[in-house]
């Protein structure tokens, strides 16, 4: 009788230590999952930033480059396109991810057509008002940049956990995957060719 009250306590001990083990283990998980999420909303955030500066410099190029109509429609296309492509912190995948970061480059293109318009209306380089917005969209592709980084550097925390033993057996038991990352626009590792 002693020993089976010895084994009973054993096993009710292993269990116990078991569970609180898994429980800790997810909610170390979940914790980390959460941040990922909050880091993807600033991202979100600065990228809608971005796209609200848009309308007001569109506006402002209008008013000085009339006959550019078919660069701004580009460009009012292009925000179009980059505000329609949303991601939930639980679809944060490689492809969607990538599928977001295209729709945010060709934005990115079209802007800088724009401008590069300012270039041939000197009196619309000279306004302080897309002078203005121009810095805020510098300002903004700063921040961009930045949260991107921080989105990344916690999807990595949050991903070693998922795949580090033996925290992936957590991992795998509640079904927690591997979040993306962003990545390097295609030919950024090469350096422009400059020609005088």
């Amino acid at each position: 009788m002693k020993k089976s009250l010895i084994s009973i306590a054993v096993v009710a001990v292993v269990l116990v230590a078991g569970f609180i083990w898994v429980k800790n283990t997810y909610n170390s998980l979940v914790s980390s999952s959460e941040e990922v999420s909050a880091a993807w909303a600033q991202v979100e955030n600065v990228y809608q930033r971005r796209a609200d500066l848009i309308p007001n410099l569109v506006a402002t190029v209008k008013g000085y480059a009339e006959h550019e109509s078919e660069t701004l429609a580009a460009v009012v296309e292009a925000r179009s396109k980059a505000t329609s492509v949303t991601i939930s912190p639980e679809e944060l995948n490689e492809e969607s991810i990538a599928a977001f970061q295209a729709a945010q480059n060709n934005l990115s293109g079209a802007l800088g057509r724009l401008i590069a318009i300012a270039e041939n209306y000197p009196e619309l380089k000279a306004s302080q008002n897309f002078s203005e917005l121009q810095a805020q969209l510098e300002g903004t592709e700063n921040r961009i940049s930045v949260e991107r980084q921080k989105f990344n550097d916690t999807a990595l925390a949050y991903n070693k956990q998922v795949k580090m033993f033996p925290s992936n057996i957590v991992a795998s038991i509640f079904g927690l995957e591997q979040k993306g990352y962003f990545k390097a626009a295609e030919g950024a590792q090469n350096a422009p060719v400059v020609e005088f």
